[in-house]
């Protein structure tokens, strides 16, 4: 690596050649606040809490702003000025003269990263008092809230929309004093062609934006004697939650999660990774299916809900690639209300069925057409990382202090083949593991495909087991997405099998996950760390493959006879609507 010379406060470090002051302080272990910046995302300088010192060439100190500055042979950086503090109260005080300060209800109350800025800087809410922006609050998604009272116009919510996902449905309206966030022609978001994956949500760095939340309905339905409460948990949910608690990102905190669940009164909690088995075993076989009798191909995955609308929005005529499947978590939510039902003696009206998620798009997801197996919807509430965390929060759980406990029979039985669906190339993996031995009839001891493991934004592979050969590609991120399906239709890529998550990374980095701030993100890959919990989680697991999970086994052999039956369809499968744009 080619380094050049700085003084940062006045200490030599040799930095990289390139970097920004930003960068080359961070490097260094020496910290600049921002609030604007979310790199390799949104780096434009508009805050100027970021603002430091630089003197090039013996030249006079100036301010610049450090996340978009290079840094130069010999040059000298102050990071702490008495003019630079000033300079950064003063914004911060501009910034809170046009806030909603109403701080103690708002989620994101002890997260905010203009909170922290503020109490960092001893800054003072009332030192401007005047006329404020006029603002509304968007409520009519079902998974986002934007509440533009709290918004700092930092617009990192609209480049997370358009760079990472490519959607870009949201910017800025107006100028000057009047500028805000919202949709083309102040619609709803409702109306426009979002697809609630919620990258705006982790993205934002304030209250302006949340996930719908729904802890309430859940609470009460717990409260309901009449009700059979039940939940599963998605296996990113058990890797991420510790965040909320004090724990690093890449802690499983799976078992304290199910201790916790239990003690918020849920009558079973149970463990989606049985479902994501049997997803495997229903896809698969459609795959194979389609291999050897014909029909649309590529085939496309279709367990994350945001990239389905994607689909539907922008690919229409490719719909008929996706596979009919169901997601785990509607997969779970319709055998809890058929199979189960039937075996305890439930109307399955009584049945109120929650999951626990890292995705906002699932609760999007859950009032689909083609989601209601029983009559009723499979799912009642999807609830998110941050969702479940509050609950425990406010039925005053401890988390930290809880003994590990497992989840409860008759579905406690999952592969890590269905845990690594968290994962960005875990859905491919798994499949491939079930496929390859169903294709070679035999058991294989080739369970790793690590050819389509990684957090890269497009993956290709290539099999060969016996006469098939199966080619596959892999991506995440709906802009990457988009990319990969314009090559297809433009026949410059040749694969039969294709899964996309609509978050970069997968489901580890959902848009339901615990807020991290952009320091975080500046020097941690989430992606990675978080998906690492999966991944060890399958080198430990006894049960490497969904053919092997006895619980999915069970229910080919006492309900659905085999997989893609009739009554498969019926209960597991869904389809698809051509929305445009």
């Amino acid at each position: 690596m080619e380094t050049i010379n700085v003084k940062i406060n006045g200490v030599d470090y040799a930095v990289a050649k390139g970097s920004t002051v930003l960068e080359a302080a961070r490097a260094a272990k020496v910290e600049i606040p921002t609030l604007c910046y979310l790199k390799d995302i949104n780096e434009i300088g508009a805050c100027r809490l970021c603002l430091v010192e630089v003197s090039e060439g013996g030249r006079p100190y100036r301010m610049v702003t450090a996340c978009v500055y290079p840094c130069t042979e010999g040059m000298s950086i102050l990071t702490n000025t008495p003019k630079i503090i000033a300079s950064r109260k003063l914004n911060l005080q501009l910034l809170l003269s046009n806030h909603n300060r109403e701080c103690l209800s708002c989620v994101r109350s002890t997260t905010c990263e203009l909170q922290k800025l503020c109490n960092d800087y001893g800054v003072n809410e009332n030192y401007f008092k005047g006329v404020k922006t006029e603002s509304t609050i968007d409520d009519s998604s079902v998974s986002i809230i934007r509440d533009n009272s709290k918004c700092v116009l930092c617009r990192r919510c609209v480049a997370a929309c358009a760079h990472i996902q490519g959607v870009g449905v949201i910017g800025a309206n107006d100028r000057g004093f009047d500028t805000q966030i919202g949709t083309a022609f102040e619609g709803k978001l409702a109306d426009t062609s979002c697809i609630n994956c919620g990258q705006c949500i982790v993205a934002c760095p304030t209250g302006a934006l949340h996930e719908r939340d729904d802890t309430d309905k859940v609470f009460a339905a717990i409260a309901d004697p009449a009700k059979h409460v039940l939940i599963c948990a998605a296996p990113s949910v058990r890797a991420q939650i510790g965040e909320c608690f004090g724990y690093e990102p890449g802690t499983d905190c799976e078992g304290k999660m199910v201790t916790a669940m239990k003690k918020l009164g849920f009558d079973g909690v149970y463990d989606m990774n049985l479902t994501a088995d049997l997803t495997i075993i229903e896809e698969a076989n459609e795959l194979m299916d389609r291999l050897q009798n014909g029909g649309a191909l590529p085939m496309i995955t279709s367990c994350s809900p945001g990239w389905i609308k994607f689909c539907e929005h922008y690919f229409p005529e490719m719909t008929e690639n996706l596979s009919t499947c169901k997601s785990p978590q509607q997969m779970f939510g319709a055998v809890a209300k058929t199979y189960y039902a039937e075996k305890m003696g439930w109307d399955p009206k009584d049945i109120y069925f929650v999951s626990a998620i890292p995705c906002t798009a699932k609760k999007f997801e859950v009032g689909r057409d083609g989601q209601s197996a029983a009559g009723v919807p499979d799912v009642d509430a999807a609830i998110t990382t941050r969702e479940l965390a509050r609950m425990i929060q406010i039925a005053g759980i401890d988390f930290r202090a809880l003994e590990d406990s497992k989840f409860d029979t008759p579905f406690d039985i999952g592969s890590s083949a269905g845990a690594i669906f968290g994962a960005t190339g875990g859905v491919m993996e798994a499949a491939l593991r079930y496929a390859a031995e169903i294709i070679a009839g035999k058991k294989l001891d080739l369970v790793d495909f690590p050819e389509v493991r990684g957090v890269e934004g497009t993956k290709f592979a290539t099999y060969t087991v016996g006469d098939t050969t199966i080619k596959v590609a892999v991506t995440s991120g709906t802009a990457n997405a988009k990319k990969l399906m314009k090559a297809v239709q433009a026949g410059e890529v040749d694969v039969q099998f294709i899964e996309v998550m609509a978050c970069p990374g997968g489901c580890v980095n959902g848009g339901g996950q615990p807020y991290q701030p952009a320091s975080v993100r500046m020097t941690t890959d989430l992606r990675a760390v978080r998906a690492a919990v999966l991944y060890n989680d399958d080198k430990e697991c006894d049960i490497r493959k969904s053919q092997d999970n006895a619980g999915c086994m069970k229910l080919y052999d006492e309900y659905f006879g085999k997989p893609n039956s009739e009554k498969a369809h019926h209960i597991l499968h869904t389809h698809y609507v051509k929305r445009g744009l």
